[in-house]
């Protein structure tokens, strides 16, 4: 172990670290991304829409899974990354200790949990008369996988601010390829539906959680020690407010998704749609969203240890450069997607099973209406994980607040008053209008507070340690 062995984020190009970061984390999390969507496309082709409207019912329960393990992963990411450019490498391997121990206890509290409310958790995310007994079978099943999903997601951010973003994209590729293997085999060849479809998604998730517990041996900034597994409040309070804003993110996504599928459910019934394929539709399409989000959160989460570690060392120059590559990159990613869904939306919605019209038609309006403004969400999120990375949790929070949560469920609430079923379609372009122009008054503020930090300084290197020690930790 080598307490220098970061340095060269103070060092070497953004450019080649950002790729070096970012590709991996990127593929990371579109490779997490595909399990849901592997699943939908041979469930919809095997089974048919009442099946994956029940994944879709209980896809919420992952997603709270998920923002466990990121707020714990991604916090001790960020304390992680900003205690090596300190060079306080006690501090960091105390950090990682409590969040390993965290992750684990936590995903066990919620298999618990899920496991006594599954008829209450059904119902209040949509599922019809038509989709229950799909939605029991797989909902039973993906329980079990849940302590290995929340394990290897912490443990992925920690590994890539431990500077092996390859080693964390490669354990969950594997567990992806596993899922993509054994998901026909189970759906066509043993005709299991949509509990075969389950049982390949947790089978993929023990390997890579058994991968990622391989890493904690062999860690390059870090060693842990049974002492440092013991969970303290003075780690934890560290490490869960940098994680706030990914954990709020994500459970935005639970509240959002079950306001939208009630919503859905209800005035489709009243509409020409009827109840189910609106609520089948709108999953898919959020699922597909997830994909861009991944590339999205890809590029700014693989920067969070060049970010944290030169605000932590001082260099404020590399740190707004950093952030405008970032920017540059996530408009790209935006104007590609925005292209694809205004003109592709029934290609894509035909991935995952073909059906009627008016099943064509909604999921067209879909596309076309709800993610129209793709482009402003992907510089949005992106601006809430950069002032995460630089261990502004509340700025990050109520960034990730405003789009995901304080704009949103409302829309989705009053806008069926006045436009019926496609109301909600139009909760995704107001909400993300708002939330950029606040993400655009932020970054304005915070860039006139490092230019003041380096001014104060004297020369861009020459900022205190002591002086982020005090702001950020």
């Amino acid at each position: 172990m080598n307490s220098n062995s970061n340095q060269y984020l103070e060092e070497a190009s953004i450019g080649k670290l950002m790729m070096k970061f970012a590709v991996p984390c990127i593929l990371s999390l579109l490779v997490s991304s595909l399990y849901n969507i592997v699943d939908q496309i041979f469930i919809g082709r095997g089974v048919g829409y009442l099946g994956n409207g029940a994944t879709n019912v209980v896809f919420p329960i992952t997603v709270i899974a998920l923002a466990i393990a990121l707020m714990t992963g991604d916090g001790c990411a960020a304390f992680l990354s900003i205690c090596q450019g300190m060079k306080d490498n006690e501090r960091a391997r105390k950090c990682v200790g409590n969040a390993v121990s965290l992750l684990i206890l936590s995903s066990i509290i919620l298999v618990v949990l899920f496991a006594f409310g599954k008829e209450a958790i059904l119902s209040v995310f949509g599922a019809t008369e038509n989709n229950i007994s799909y939605a029991r079978d797989y909902f039973n099943i993906i329980i079990i996988g849940i302590p290995f999903f929340v394990f290897t997601n912490g443990m992925n951010s920690i590994i890539r601010a431990d500077g092996s973003p390859q080693f964390a994209m490669i354990s969950t590729l594997i567990g992806c390829v596993i899922n993509i293997i054994l998901d026909p085999i189970a759906i066509f060849v043993l005709h299991w539906g949509v509990t075969g479809a389950a049982l390949a998604t947790i089978a993929g998730q023990f390997v890579s959680a058994v991968l990622a517990a391989y890493y904690l041996f062999h860690a390059k900034s870090f060693r842990l020690d049974p002492g440092s597994m013991l969970i303290r409040f003075k780690y934890l309070a560290k490490i869960l407010p940098l994680g706030i804003s990914s954990f709020l993110t994500q459970l935005s996504i639970v509240v959002i998704m079950g306001v939208m599928n009630s919503t859905l459910v209800k005035y489709g019934a009243m509409s020409k749609y009827g109840a189910d394929i609106p609520m089948t539709v709108m999953g898919i399409v959020m699922k597909v969203f997830q994909i861009v989000i991944a590339v999205v959160v890809g590029i700014a989460a693989g920067s969070q240890p060049i970010v944290g570690y030169n605000y932590g060392a001082g260099h404020m120059d590399r740190v707004k450069k950093i952030y405008k590559t970032m920017i540059a990159a996530e408009v790209i990613i935006g104007a590609a997607a925005t292209f694809l869904f205004e003109c592709f939306p029934v290609p894509i919605i035909s991935l995952f099973g073909s059906e009627n019209e008016l099943y064509n038609e909604f999921a067209a309006l879909s596309f076309r209406i709800f993610l129209s403004t793709v482009i402003l969400c992907c510089v949005t999120k992106a601006t809430s994980i950069f002032l995460q990375s630089l261990g502004k949790p509340v700025m990050s929070m109520s960034l990730s607040l405003l789009r995901d949560f304080i704009l949103s469920v409302p829309l989705v609430l009053c806008l069926p008053a006045v436009f019926g079923v496609t109301g909600p379609l139009y909760s995704g372009p107001i909400a993300d209008i708002v939330s950029f122009a606040a993400a655009l008054i932020m970054m304005i503020s915070v860039f006139k507070k490092l230019d003041t930090k380096v001014t104060a300084s004297g020369e861009n290197t020459g900022f205190s340690v002591h002086g982020v020690r005090h702001s950020a930790l």
